[in-house]
């Protein structure tokens, strides 16, 4: 035996079985966004800006009583920030931190409320529809198709002017009715394509069962690019609640919300006096929607190895 070949024998000899595991073992993606946000600080920053916002809107929603903080008081009408009132009122005397803070609750939870039921709906129609093609693919298809060419937003503010009774649960209803769509149609696709893999064919031939295969082999391997869409929608179901809330067809008057408090701007000398009454809900919708979507671009970058900086 030659040299070379007694010292290769040696060095191997040397490395012993959990090294080798742990060089050929690949990442999970947990693992590779961690190590995508410990390169990208902006990202982290942004991360933990949004746990703080958060924590902050989250628990102090549960100290504030929503019927005290929206009483009408005209003895404290248009009051500037001070001591009582930290950031001021509104006309009606009521004050503008009660109102951002259980405003900021209520367009989270709207937004967290629709992403997860039309990502739910989005993630079994288009796994069914992407798995098994054919008729039942057809069908589900032309319905998305003829949902995506209703005009959502007039439909929405119609089912808001015509239910009584108006709650927050209503509008998350009317919401998700109309955006399960998007997320059916990535799924769809994905599936389509994990379908004709080897492994999906070697789990038919074995006699796996339909749903195994579905939510035990393809949903794992496709779910990096669900995470990124349930974060970029989150932030844009955020937007849509207040969007609406701004041009008065979103949540009821004696519900706080963001859209509510940025409407103040069009009260008259509202812009450039009263800026109590809608900067602060104009700059947590600013810091929220950049903090979002610049942590769905990190986790976007950890999904596609060709964009990763970690």
């Amino acid at each position: 035996m030659s040299k070379e070949k007694k010292h290769a024998r040696n060095v191997a000899s040397e490395i012993d079985e959990e090294t080798l595991k742990s060089v050929s073992d690949v990442p999970s993606f947990w693992k590779v966004i961690k190590r995508e946000f410990r390169v990208d600080r902006l990202a982290t920053i942004c991360l933990v800006l949004l746990v703080i916002i958060f924590t902050t809107v989250i628990v102090g929603s549960f100290v504030l009583d929503q019927e005290e903080v929206m009483k009408i008081s005209l003895r404290n009408k248009y009051k500037a920030p001070g001591k009582d009132f930290i950031l001021g009122t509104d006309i009606g005397g009521r004050s503008i931190a009660g109102q951002l803070i259980i405003g900021g609750r209520n367009s989270i939870l709207i937004g967290f409320a629709v992403t997860i039921l039309t990502s739910g709906i989005g993630m079994v129609v288009g796994l069914i529809v992407g798995f098994y093609g054919g008729k039942i693919d057809n069908m589900i298809m032309r319905v998305c198709d003829f949902i995506s060419i209703l005009p959502t937003t007039l439909l929405i503010i119609t089912f808001v002017v015509v239910i009584p009774n108006y709650t927050i649960w209503h509008f998350i209803f009317i919401m998700t009715i109309f955006y399960w769509v998007g997320m059916t149609r990535l799924v769809r696709s994905k599936a389509l394509s994990e379908n004709r893999r080897d492994y999906v064919n070697a789990s038919r031939i074995m006699g796996t069962s339909d749903l195994k295969i579905m939510y035990g082999g393809i949903l794992p391997n496709i779910s990096s690019i669900i995470i990124v869409d349930l974060i970029l929608g989150f932030a844009g179901n955020i937007g849509l609640e207040t969007g609406l809330s701004f041009l008065g067809f979103g949540l009821p008057p004696s519900t706080p919300s963001l859209g509510t408090l940025v409407s103040y701007a069009r009260t008259p000398g509202a812009m450039s006096n009263k800026l109590w009454l809608w900067l602060p809900a104009s700059l947590l919708i600013l810091i929220m929607m950049l903090c979002i979507n610049y942590v769905g671009q990190a986790v976007r970058r950890a999904s596609d190895a060709k964009q990763r900086l970690g």
